[in-house]
């Protein structure tokens, strides 16, 4: 019989099979409650940030692995993040501007020559930006195969390049941390010029809008993404528990804690730490590609080094180094974070000052890391594993 390793008090086997009850039900319920084929008690705004929100548990997912067991404060993850939803929406923007310079055409005398419909597909997309022709790099663009292989080998490849080189030099801590901020805000940058072929600052929109669905309604499409997002997570949550769960766990988590002692006993410390790093992004890349046409848009804003560092205020939030951790983090800022920024909560007026949550929510979220670190160092998880001990002890 298998032994049963602990990762805190919680069994991995018990978290993760509890972990994968709760999400399935949680998607039942969802759907029962959907407007698509259910009691139309959620709207279908509402079930596409649900969605969204599963993205997020899944990328934090994927921080807590190469930070909270590895050791690796990544604040770059969104950056791959970020790309994995560049590249579907490259495809995303392309296919449907296609179609409808198709339909603007097809009453035309004469048909169009396939470089009169490439250049009429770049003057739509791109003229916002004053440009007129495809870059290179949408070459693909026509093809969502390709373009869905881009997003994995696209953010992988710069993880890999850029982990090769960090580890190699034995960059470790703070230092690393601060290589990785600078490589993210470096991209950041590039995607704000107009001449990047992501169209600067506009960045790509209409992303909800899925080629060749067009009599598909927005709450079957939502009710499909949020689907897709729960599997992901779920597959994600399945993959990194049984990954950590053996030796590969055992090493990672001794380099997390005595890197020195472990690349002593002949382990080759730098290939497992790229090896997490490129695993982690391409697991951010690929939330990225479910997040985004649930979002509807993507800028070069939202791959801003501040947005890797919220990924860390999530996992350190929820309790690094527990995969349920994360999720819990994730979960609870983003929900909240819509509730504050949504103008659902009333403002507070104090005569001489009046509160607007918009605006502060930040603050707060900033405050209640503080206070999570100073005062529950194991975060929102360490609630589970306190009702675990009495459930035990009882």
């Amino acid at each position: 019989m298998p032994s049963i390793r602990s990762v805190g008090p919680v069994s991995i086997y018990r978290s993760t099979i509890i972990f994968v009850a709760l999400v399935l039900t949680f998607a039942i319920l969802v759907t029962l409650a959907s407007h698509a084929i259910g009691f139309g008690i959620l709207s279908t705004s509402f079930i596409k940030t649900l969605g969204k929100t599963l993205c997020l548990c899944l990328i934090a997912i994927a921080m807590d692995v190469v930070w909270g067991y590895c050791g690796i404060l990544s604040l770059g993850h969104f950056a791959f993040f970020g790309l994995g939803g560049y590249m579907i929406g490259m495809w995303l923007m392309f296919a449907r501007t296609k179609d409808i310079v198709l339909k603007s055409i097809a009453n035309n005398a004469l048909p169009a020559t396939p470089q009169e419909l490439r250049d009429a597909i770049g003057t739509q997309i791109f003229g916002v930006v004053g440009g007129a022709r495809i870059p290179w790099i949408w070459h693909f663009a026509d093809s969502l195969t390709a373009q869905l292989a881009l997003a994995v080998l696209v953010p992988g490849l710069l993880a890999l390049v850029f982990g090769w080189l960090a580890f190699r030099s034995r960059v470790t801590g703070v230092y690393l941390s601060i290589l990785t901020q600078a490589m993210t805000l470096a991209l950041s940058l590039y995607l704000f010029q107009n001449d990047s072929g992501l169209r600067g600052n506009n960045g790509l929109s209409g992303l909800q809008n899925i080629p060749g669905l067009d009599l598909v309604s927005q709450d079957v499409i939502s009710l499909w993404f949020f689907w897709a997002s729960a599997l992901a997570l779920i597959a994600g949550y399945l993959f990194f528990a049984w990954l950590l769960n053996g030796k590969f766990g055992k090493i990672v988590r001794a380099i997390r804690d005595d890197e020195t002692r472990v690349r002593f006993l002949g382990y080759p410390v730098e290939t497992y730490k790229l090896f997490v790093f490129v695993l982690t992004a391409v697991v951010a890349a690929i939330a990225g590609v479910l997040y985004y046409p649930q979002a509807g848009i993507i800028n070069p804003a939202q791959v801003a080094p501040i947005a890797s560092i919220y990924l860390a205020v999530w996992v350190a939030i929820g309790g690094r180094g527990r995969l349920y951790g994360a999720v819990i983090g994730a979960a609870f800022v983003s929900l909240v974070s819509s509730w504050f920024t949504g103008g659902q909560v009333p403002d507070v007026p104090l005569g001489f000052y009046t509160i607007h949550w918009v605006e502060w929510w930040q603050v707060v979220l900033g405050f209640g890391f503080v206070l999570v670190t100073l005062y529950a160092p194991n975060g929102l998880g360490g609630l589970v594993d306190v009702f675990v001990r009495k459930e035990t002890s009882a």
